[in-house]
Protein backbone atom coordinates (compact mmCIF):
# COMPACT_ATOMS: atom_id res chain seq x y z
CA UNK A 1 0.00 0.00 0.00
CA UNK A 2 1.36 3.25 -1.06
CA UNK A 3 1.14 5.78 1.56
CA UNK A 4 -0.80 9.26 1.15
CA UNK A 5 2.48 11.30 1.21
CA UNK A 6 4.35 8.72 -1.08
CA UNK A 7 1.04 8.90 -3.61
CA UNK A 8 1.40 13.15 -3.51
CA UNK A 9 5.23 12.61 -4.16
CA UNK A 10 4.38 10.59 -7.11
CA UNK A 11 1.48 12.87 -8.34
CA UNK A 12 4.14 15.72 -8.30
CA UNK A 13 6.44 13.79 -10.41
CA UNK A 14 4.69 11.91 -12.95
CA UNK A 15 3.16 16.09 -13.24
CA UNK A 16 6.11 17.40 -13.69
CA UNK A 17 7.60 14.58 -16.39
CA UNK A 18 4.40 14.77 -18.47
CA UNK A 19 4.92 18.74 -19.21
CA UNK A 20 9.00 18.89 -19.14
CA UNK A 21 9.07 16.11 -21.30
CA UNK A 22 5.97 13.58 -23.06
CA UNK A 23 4.41 17.06 -23.88
CA UNK A 24 7.03 18.69 -25.88
CA UNK A 25 7.08 15.14 -27.77
CA UNK A 26 3.31 15.11 -28.94
CA UNK A 27 3.79 16.75 -32.48
CA UNK A 28 5.87 14.26 -33.15
CA UNK A 29 4.08 11.47 -31.55
CA UNK A 30 1.53 12.63 -33.93
CA UNK A 31 3.57 13.15 -36.86
CA UNK A 32 5.16 9.41 -36.40
CA UNK A 33 3.01 7.51 -34.92
CA UNK A 34 5.77 6.44 -32.45
CA UNK A 35 6.43 7.15 -29.17
CA UNK A 36 10.11 8.16 -28.64
CA UNK A 37 12.12 4.95 -26.83
CA UNK A 38 13.70 7.45 -23.91
CA UNK A 39 10.15 8.16 -23.15
CA UNK A 40 8.80 4.35 -23.11
CA UNK A 41 12.24 3.53 -21.35
CA UNK A 42 11.49 6.55 -18.56
CA UNK A 43 8.05 4.89 -18.24
CA UNK A 44 9.37 1.86 -17.49
CA UNK A 45 11.70 3.30 -14.63
CA UNK A 46 8.77 5.40 -12.94
CA UNK A 47 7.44 2.22 -12.65
CA UNK A 48 4.06 3.00 -14.59
CA UNK A 49 3.76 -0.11 -16.70
CA UNK A 50 2.37 -1.36 -13.02
CA UNK A 51 0.98 1.21 -10.96
CA UNK A 52 -2.07 -0.98 -11.29
CA UNK A 53 -0.58 -3.96 -10.59
CA UNK A 54 -0.11 -6.13 -6.57
CA UNK A 55 2.56 -4.92 -4.98
CA UNK A 56 3.49 -8.22 -4.62
CA UNK A 57 4.07 -8.40 -7.74
CA UNK A 58 6.40 -6.01 -8.85
CA UNK A 59 3.68 -3.29 -9.10
CA UNK A 60 2.82 0.12 -7.12
CA UNK A 61 -0.68 -1.45 -5.80
CA UNK A 62 -2.54 1.62 -5.90
CA UNK A 63 -6.20 1.39 -4.48
CA UNK A 64 -8.66 2.10 -7.89
CA UNK A 65 -8.53 5.81 -6.23
CA UNK A 66 -4.96 6.33 -6.51
CA UNK A 67 -5.08 4.94 -10.17
CA UNK A 68 -7.82 7.22 -11.42
CA UNK A 69 -5.90 10.16 -10.13
CA UNK A 70 -2.43 9.00 -11.64
CA UNK A 71 -4.97 8.33 -15.04
CA UNK A 72 -5.64 11.84 -14.72
CA UNK A 73 -2.52 13.19 -14.98
CA UNK A 74 -1.63 11.16 -17.68
CA UNK A 75 -4.77 12.45 -19.55
CA UNK A 76 -2.82 15.84 -19.83
CA UNK A 77 -0.95 14.51 -22.33
CA UNK A 78 -1.40 12.53 -25.72
CA UNK A 79 -3.18 9.62 -24.77
CA UNK A 80 -1.24 7.60 -26.63
CA UNK A 81 1.82 7.80 -23.82
CA UNK A 82 -0.81 6.32 -21.17
CA UNK A 83 -1.76 3.65 -24.32
CA UNK A 84 1.72 2.27 -24.19
CA UNK A 85 1.53 0.91 -20.50
CA UNK A 86 -3.06 0.66 -20.68
CA UNK A 87 -3.14 -2.61 -21.38
CA UNK A 88 -0.46 -3.74 -18.55
CA UNK A 89 -2.27 -1.91 -15.79
CA UNK A 90 -5.87 -2.75 -17.27
CA UNK A 91 -7.87 -5.16 -19.53
CA UNK A 92 -4.85 -7.29 -19.78
CA UNK A 93 -3.04 -7.52 -16.54
CA UNK A 94 -6.26 -7.50 -14.71
CA UNK A 95 -7.46 -10.58 -16.44
CA UNK A 96 -4.29 -12.26 -14.44
CA UNK A 97 -5.07 -9.89 -11.19
CA UNK A 98 -8.97 -11.10 -11.14
CA UNK A 99 -8.38 -14.84 -12.42
CA UNK A 100 -5.34 -15.54 -12.45
CA UNK A 101 -3.57 -18.89 -10.66
CA UNK A 102 -0.87 -18.09 -8.17
CA UNK A 103 1.30 -19.94 -10.58
CA UNK A 104 0.07 -17.67 -13.24
CA UNK A 105 0.45 -14.40 -11.50
CA UNK A 106 3.89 -14.91 -10.21
CA UNK A 107 5.31 -15.72 -13.96
CA UNK A 108 3.34 -13.38 -15.35
CA UNK A 109 3.00 -10.05 -13.02
CA UNK A 110 6.39 -9.27 -12.48
CA UNK A 111 7.00 -9.13 -16.19
CA UNK A 112 3.88 -6.85 -16.75
CA UNK A 113 4.78 -4.74 -14.00
CA UNK A 114 8.53 -3.85 -15.40
CA UNK A 115 7.78 -3.25 -18.70
CA UNK A 116 9.37 -6.57 -19.67
CA UNK A 117 6.59 -7.97 -21.28
CA UNK A 118 3.88 -5.97 -23.04
CA UNK A 119 0.04 -7.85 -22.65
CA UNK A 120 -2.37 -7.36 -24.92
CA UNK A 121 -6.63 -7.74 -24.31
CA UNK A 122 -7.94 -9.95 -27.64
CA UNK A 123 -12.08 -10.13 -27.06
CA UNK A 124 -12.91 -8.12 -29.97
CA UNK A 125 -14.12 -10.00 -33.32
CA UNK A 126 -15.30 -8.30 -36.66
CA UNK A 127 -19.15 -9.51 -35.68
CA UNK A 128 -18.21 -9.54 -31.71
CA UNK A 129 -17.73 -5.98 -31.19
CA UNK A 130 -19.82 -4.29 -28.50
CA UNK A 131 -21.85 -7.27 -27.67
CA UNK A 132 -18.66 -10.25 -27.37
CA UNK A 133 -20.45 -12.84 -25.90
CA UNK A 134 -21.46 -14.27 -28.76
CA UNK A 135 -17.79 -14.29 -30.19
CA UNK A 136 -16.83 -17.12 -32.42
CA UNK A 137 -12.67 -18.15 -31.61
CA UNK A 138 -12.37 -21.16 -31.09
CA UNK A 139 -10.35 -23.49 -28.12
CA UNK A 140 -10.70 -26.98 -28.64
CA UNK A 141 -8.32 -29.66 -26.35
CA UNK A 142 -5.68 -31.10 -28.04
CA UNK A 143 -5.62 -34.52 -27.46
CA UNK A 144 -2.92 -35.06 -30.46
CA UNK A 145 0.12 -36.99 -30.12
CA UNK A 146 2.17 -34.58 -31.18
CA UNK A 147 0.73 -31.83 -28.61
CA UNK A 148 2.70 -29.32 -26.78
CA UNK A 149 5.38 -31.09 -24.68
CA UNK A 150 4.92 -28.94 -21.63
CA UNK A 151 1.13 -29.39 -22.39
CA UNK A 152 1.06 -32.97 -19.56
CA UNK A 153 -1.32 -35.05 -19.13
CA UNK A 154 -4.58 -34.35 -20.55
CA UNK A 155 -2.86 -31.93 -23.48
CA UNK A 156 -3.89 -28.96 -24.24
CA UNK A 157 -5.43 -26.30 -26.34
CA UNK A 158 -5.82 -25.77 -30.13
CA UNK A 159 -7.10 -22.19 -30.83
CA UNK A 160 -8.64 -20.82 -34.29
CA UNK A 161 -10.17 -17.16 -34.57
CA UNK A 162 -9.33 -13.91 -35.90
CA UNK A 163 -9.28 -10.59 -33.45
CA UNK A 164 -9.82 -7.03 -34.25
CA UNK A 165 -8.43 -3.64 -33.03
CA UNK A 166 -6.35 -4.95 -30.59
CA UNK A 167 -4.86 -2.59 -28.75
CA UNK A 168 -1.02 -2.83 -28.29
CA UNK A 169 -1.04 -5.97 -30.37
CA UNK A 170 2.25 -5.12 -32.44
CA UNK A 171 3.97 -4.45 -29.64
CA UNK A 172 2.66 -7.51 -27.56
CA UNK A 173 4.90 -10.13 -26.02
CA UNK A 174 1.28 -11.91 -24.95
CA UNK A 175 -2.20 -12.21 -25.50
CA UNK A 176 -4.97 -13.01 -23.76
CA UNK A 177 -7.23 -14.80 -26.41
CA UNK A 178 -11.33 -15.27 -25.55
CA UNK A 179 -12.07 -17.89 -27.40
CA UNK A 180 -15.38 -20.83 -27.07
CA UNK A 181 -14.77 -23.69 -25.37
CA UNK A 182 -18.11 -24.96 -25.36
CA UNK A 183 -19.85 -24.56 -29.23
CA UNK A 184 -23.32 -25.62 -27.50
CA UNK A 185 -23.35 -22.91 -25.04
CA UNK A 186 -25.25 -19.79 -24.97
CA UNK A 187 -23.70 -16.29 -25.56
CA UNK A 188 -21.84 -15.25 -22.48
CA UNK A 189 -21.18 -19.07 -21.68
CA UNK A 190 -18.80 -21.53 -22.62
CA UNK A 191 -15.78 -19.07 -22.96
CA UNK A 192 -12.51 -19.29 -21.72
CA UNK A 193 -9.83 -16.44 -21.74
CA UNK A 194 -5.85 -18.34 -22.57
CA UNK A 195 -2.51 -17.07 -22.40
CA UNK A 196 -0.95 -16.98 -25.85
CA UNK A 197 2.79 -15.65 -26.46
CA UNK A 198 2.70 -13.66 -29.71
CA UNK A 199 5.26 -15.25 -31.30
CA UNK A 200 3.88 -19.28 -30.89
CA UNK A 201 3.47 -20.64 -34.76
CA UNK A 202 0.16 -19.55 -35.64
CA UNK A 203 -0.34 -16.55 -34.46
CA UNK A 204 -0.04 -13.73 -36.72
CA UNK A 205 -0.61 -9.59 -36.71
CA UNK A 206 -1.52 -7.55 -39.12
CA UNK A 207 -0.45 -4.30 -40.22
CA UNK A 208 -0.82 -1.05 -37.76
CA UNK A 209 -4.34 0.08 -38.11
CA UNK A 210 -4.43 3.53 -39.60
CA UNK A 211 -7.00 5.69 -37.07
CA UNK A 212 -8.48 8.76 -37.19
CA UNK A 213 -6.72 10.31 -34.13
CA UNK A 214 -4.44 8.65 -31.01
CA UNK A 215 -1.33 8.41 -33.37
CA UNK A 216 1.29 6.20 -31.50
CA UNK A 217 -1.37 4.17 -29.75
CA UNK A 218 -1.25 1.21 -32.07
CA UNK A 219 -3.91 -1.18 -32.78
CA UNK A 220 -4.19 -4.18 -35.36
CA UNK A 221 -6.01 -7.56 -36.21
CA UNK A 222 -4.63 -10.39 -34.83
CA UNK A 223 -5.26 -13.83 -36.03
CA UNK A 224 -5.13 -17.37 -34.78
CA UNK A 225 -4.57 -20.46 -36.45
CA UNK A 226 -4.17 -24.01 -35.02
CA UNK A 227 -2.40 -22.37 -32.34
CA UNK A 228 -1.55 -25.15 -30.35
CA UNK A 229 -0.69 -23.81 -26.11
CA UNK A 230 -0.55 -25.91 -23.17
CA UNK A 231 -3.42 -26.56 -20.76
CA UNK A 232 -1.81 -24.39 -18.08
CA UNK A 233 -2.47 -21.47 -20.84
CA UNK A 234 -6.19 -21.40 -19.49
CA UNK A 235 -6.28 -18.54 -16.75
CA UNK A 236 -7.76 -19.67 -13.73
CA UNK A 237 -9.01 -22.80 -13.04
CA UNK A 238 -12.27 -22.88 -15.25
CA UNK A 239 -12.80 -23.36 -18.77
CA UNK A 240 -16.23 -21.38 -18.92
CA UNK A 241 -15.63 -18.52 -17.07
CA UNK A 242 -13.67 -16.10 -19.64
CA UNK A 243 -16.27 -14.03 -19.98
CA UNK A 244 -17.30 -13.25 -16.76
CA UNK A 245 -13.43 -12.55 -16.52
CA UNK A 246 -13.31 -10.24 -19.30
CA UNK A 247 -17.01 -8.22 -18.14
CA UNK A 248 -14.79 -7.21 -14.62
CA UNK A 249 -11.70 -6.47 -16.03
CA UNK A 250 -13.94 -4.49 -18.39
CA UNK A 251 -15.96 -2.56 -15.58
CA UNK A 252 -12.02 -1.61 -13.82
CA UNK A 253 -11.59 -0.40 -17.73
CA UNK A 254 -13.86 1.57 -17.75
CA UNK A 255 -13.24 3.87 -14.49
CA UNK A 256 -9.63 4.22 -15.94
CA UNK A 257 -11.09 5.75 -19.15
CA UNK A 258 -13.54 7.56 -17.69
CA UNK A 259 -10.05 9.08 -15.87
CA UNK A 260 -8.44 9.53 -18.67
CA UNK A 261 -11.44 11.80 -20.63
CA UNK A 262 -11.36 14.09 -17.17
CA UNK A 263 -7.16 14.63 -17.33
CA UNK A 264 -8.06 15.60 -21.50
CA UNK A 265 -10.81 17.65 -20.50
CA UNK A 266 -8.16 19.65 -18.30
CA UNK A 267 -6.15 20.08 -20.77
CA UNK A 268 -8.58 21.09 -23.36
CA UNK A 269 -10.02 23.72 -20.97
CA UNK A 270 -6.13 25.28 -20.47
CA UNK A 271 -5.43 25.25 -23.81
CA UNK A 272 -8.93 27.21 -24.74
CA UNK A 273 -8.14 29.73 -21.90
CA UNK A 274 -4.71 30.40 -22.78
CA UNK A 275 -6.21 30.93 -26.56
CA UNK A 276 -9.07 33.10 -25.13
CA UNK A 277 -6.72 35.24 -23.36
CA UNK A 278 -3.93 35.68 -25.80
CA UNK A 279 -5.96 36.82 -29.15
CA UNK A 280 -7.84 39.90 -29.41
CA UNK A 281 -10.75 40.22 -32.13
CA UNK A 282 -12.18 44.38 -32.09
CA UNK A 283 -9.00 45.18 -29.67
CA UNK A 284 -10.42 42.48 -26.85
CA UNK A 285 -8.92 39.53 -25.60
CA UNK A 286 -11.84 37.08 -26.95
CA UNK A 287 -12.14 35.92 -23.21
CA UNK A 288 -14.30 39.41 -22.65
CA UNK A 289 -17.05 38.33 -25.21
CA UNK A 290 -20.02 36.33 -23.47
CA UNK A 291 -20.08 33.71 -26.04
CA UNK A 292 -16.94 32.71 -25.55
CA UNK A 293 -17.22 32.86 -21.81
CA UNK A 294 -20.66 30.62 -21.85
CA UNK A 295 -18.42 27.82 -23.80
CA UNK A 296 -15.67 28.30 -21.08
CA UNK A 297 -17.96 27.85 -18.18
CA UNK A 298 -20.13 24.87 -20.03
CA UNK A 299 -16.38 23.13 -20.38
CA UNK A 300 -15.83 23.81 -16.62
CA UNK A 301 -19.01 22.65 -15.59
CA UNK A 302 -18.57 19.13 -17.56
CA UNK A 303 -15.21 18.92 -16.49
CA UNK A 304 -15.74 18.91 -12.59
CA UNK A 305 -19.01 16.72 -12.84
CA UNK A 306 -17.03 13.98 -14.85
CA UNK A 307 -14.23 14.24 -12.40
CA UNK A 308 -16.34 14.19 -9.32
CA UNK A 309 -18.17 10.74 -11.03
CA UNK A 310 -14.84 9.44 -11.26
CA UNK A 311 -13.70 9.85 -7.89
CA UNK A 312 -17.31 8.89 -6.67
CA UNK A 313 -17.03 5.69 -8.10
CA UNK A 314 -13.46 4.83 -7.98
CA UNK A 315 -14.41 4.78 -3.98
CA UNK A 316 -17.24 2.17 -4.70
CA UNK A 317 -14.91 0.58 -6.73
CA UNK A 318 -12.59 0.43 -3.76
CA UNK A 319 -15.29 -0.02 -1.46
CA UNK A 320 -16.78 -3.07 -2.98
CA UNK A 321 -20.33 -1.29 -2.93
CA UNK A 322 -20.47 -1.03 -6.74
CA UNK A 323 -18.45 -2.13 -9.09
CA UNK A 324 -21.17 -2.37 -12.74
CA UNK A 325 -22.89 0.78 -12.47
CA UNK A 326 -21.02 3.71 -11.38
CA UNK A 327 -18.03 2.17 -13.47
CA UNK A 328 -20.30 2.63 -16.85
CA UNK A 329 -21.71 5.89 -15.49
CA UNK A 330 -18.50 7.23 -15.05
CA UNK A 331 -17.43 6.26 -18.23
CA UNK A 332 -20.64 6.98 -20.34
CA UNK A 333 -20.86 10.62 -19.01
CA UNK A 334 -16.82 11.42 -18.73
CA UNK A 335 -16.47 10.21 -22.51
CA UNK A 336 -19.79 11.63 -24.01
CA UNK A 337 -18.38 15.45 -22.08
CA UNK A 338 -15.28 15.32 -22.92
CA UNK A 339 -15.97 15.35 -26.87
CA UNK A 340 -18.49 18.32 -26.02
CA UNK A 341 -15.56 20.03 -24.35
CA UNK A 342 -13.19 19.06 -27.50
CA UNK A 343 -15.59 20.54 -29.71
CA UNK A 344 -15.84 23.65 -27.86
CA UNK A 345 -12.25 24.19 -27.99
CA UNK A 346 -11.74 23.75 -31.20
CA UNK A 347 -14.59 26.70 -31.48
CA UNK A 348 -13.02 28.80 -29.54
CA UNK A 349 -9.73 28.54 -31.38
CA UNK A 350 -11.71 29.55 -34.84
CA UNK A 351 -9.97 28.70 -38.06
CA UNK A 352 -6.39 28.28 -36.26
CA UNK A 353 -8.65 25.30 -34.19
CA UNK A 354 -8.57 23.21 -37.66
CA UNK A 355 -5.18 23.56 -38.38
CA UNK A 356 -2.96 20.64 -37.91
CA UNK A 357 -0.01 20.83 -35.48
CA UNK A 358 -2.88 22.37 -32.87
CA UNK A 359 -3.23 20.83 -29.68
CA UNK A 360 -6.82 21.19 -29.86
CA UNK A 361 -7.13 19.98 -33.02
CA UNK A 362 -4.92 16.71 -32.17
CA UNK A 363 -7.23 15.92 -29.11
CA UNK A 364 -10.35 16.73 -30.97
CA UNK A 365 -9.60 13.81 -33.24
CA UNK A 366 -8.00 11.55 -30.33
CA UNK A 367 -11.14 11.93 -27.79
CA UNK A 368 -13.92 10.63 -30.34
CA UNK A 369 -11.98 6.80 -29.53
CA UNK A 370 -13.14 7.30 -25.64
CA UNK A 371 -16.77 6.93 -26.76
CA UNK A 372 -16.24 3.39 -27.95
CA UNK A 373 -13.40 1.73 -25.82
CA UNK A 374 -14.38 -0.35 -23.34
CA UNK A 375 -17.90 -0.63 -24.93
CA UNK A 376 -19.85 1.94 -26.72
CA UNK A 377 -21.75 4.42 -25.11
CA UNK A 378 -24.90 2.84 -26.12
CA UNK A 379 -23.42 -0.28 -24.28
CA UNK A 380 -23.18 1.68 -21.15
CA UNK A 381 -26.48 2.81 -21.50
CA UNK A 382 -27.74 -1.02 -21.20
CA UNK A 383 -25.51 -1.72 -18.51
CA UNK A 384 -26.47 0.85 -16.26
CA UNK A 385 -30.33 0.71 -16.91
CA UNK A 386 -29.89 -3.16 -16.43
CA UNK A 387 -28.39 -2.69 -13.13
CA UNK A 388 -30.70 0.24 -12.23
CA UNK A 389 -33.36 -2.80 -13.07
CA UNK A 390 -32.29 -5.89 -11.16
Amino acid sequence: MVSTTEFDELIEVLRDFIRREVMPAEAGIDESDEIPGRLIAQAKEMGLYGYALPAEFGGLGLSVQQQVLVTMELGYTSPAFRSLFGTNNGIAGQVLVLAGTEEQRKQWLPRLASGEVVASFALTEPDAGSDPSRLVTSAVPDDAPDAAPEAGPGGGWVIDGLKRYITNAPAADIFMVFARTDPAAPPGKGIGVFIVPARLDGVSVAAKDHKMGQAGAWTADVSFSGVRVPRDALVGEAAAAGYSTAMRSLAHGRLIIAALCAGVAARLIDESMTYARERSQGGHPIADYQLVQAMLADSQTEYMAARALVLDAAARYDAGTDQRLAPSAAKYFASEAVGRIADRAVQIHGGSGYMRGVPVERLYRDVRLFRIYEGTSQIQQLVIAREMLR
